[in-house]
């Protein structure tokens, strides 16, 4: 039984989340999500700010049966055969669109940001789940102030969990270094994962100046690397930090994953 009034305040996790294959494969990046699925405090409802919706202006997802989404091409037949039949969550995300005047869609649904690894935390499909699009008319600095207004969300027992990559540029994909980086791969990750050791909020939200031509090489678009924004701002500096996965594939594509835990996070 879960009580509703004394849900612990619930973790942030970013996680890079790679090739939508990875929603039928097991992998030790398959493997860490079932772990964190099973370790977790057991949320009451998920809020996912996935890479995969981008909108002028924010938008909630309120339906009550949220549609799984195939968005991509050119993959084996039995990944667009997965389904993902999780609840929605109408209530808290009419109330997160309510609370900020954001448009509530009935349209969307789970995109591979989100089932993609759900799938492997929660195969029951079974904890409600709601997507917040990432706003592209928003700068860094406005997505980071979003990202602080949720933090109301984990005191409700909310998980929020960012789904991009902290790299991620397909153009320089290189299929013969599968457990390999990039050396401006490897050097965009480190200051990513040095920025959010420090809590440096500000490096984050302005990561042009670890130098324009290393972002651009990093992210030629931004999508991927918005979400870590979120999550960042969700947390504050007691929040401990951990990796429940590391590495980069194919010299372009950062699977770091990021869980922010309270730590006060003892059994209650």
């Amino acid at each position: 039984m879960h009580n509703h009034t004394s849900s612990p305040q619930m973790p942030v996790l970013f996680i890079g989340h790679g090739s939508p294959m990875n929603a039928i494969e097991s992998n030790p990046f398959t493997r860490a999500l079932e772990q964190l699925g099973r370790e977790l405090p057991r949320p009451q409802a998920i809020c996912v700010i996935s890479a995969h919706w981008v909108t002028r202006g924010s938008q909630v997802h309120t339906s009550e049966w949220p549609r799984t989404i195939h968005d991509f091409y050119g993959f084996p037949r039995p990944l667009y055969e997965v389904q993902y039949p999780a609840p929605g969550a109408p209530r808290e995300a009419k109330q997160l669109a309510f609370a900020h005047h954001f448009l509530a869609d009935q349209q969307w649904g789970l995109d591979h940001g989100a089932w993609s690894v759900l799938l492997h935390m929660y195969p029951q499909a079974d904890v409600p789940v709601f997507q917040l699009s990432l706003d592209q008319t928003r700068t860094f600095a406005e997505h980071v102030g979003l990202g602080r207004e949720l933090r109301k969300l984990r005191e409700r027992g909310i998980l929020l969990l960012g789904s991009g990559n902290l790299v991620h540029n397909l153009h320089k994909m290189n299929w013969e270094l599968p457990h390999a980086a990039y050396p401006w791969a490897s050097e965009f990750d480190a200051r990513v994962k040095h920025a959010i050791e420090a809590h440096d909020m500000e490096s984050l939200a302005a990561p042009d100046r670890w130098g324009q031509h290393l972002l651009a090489e990093a992210h030629p678009t931004l999508e991927h690397y918005v979400p870590v924004l979120y999550c960042m701002a969700a947390t504050d500096e007691a929040d401990a930090v951990r990796y429940p996965h590391e590495g980069i594939e194919f010299g372009s594509v950062s699977m770091r994953t990021v869980l922010f835990q309270p730590n006060s996070a003892s059994p209650s």
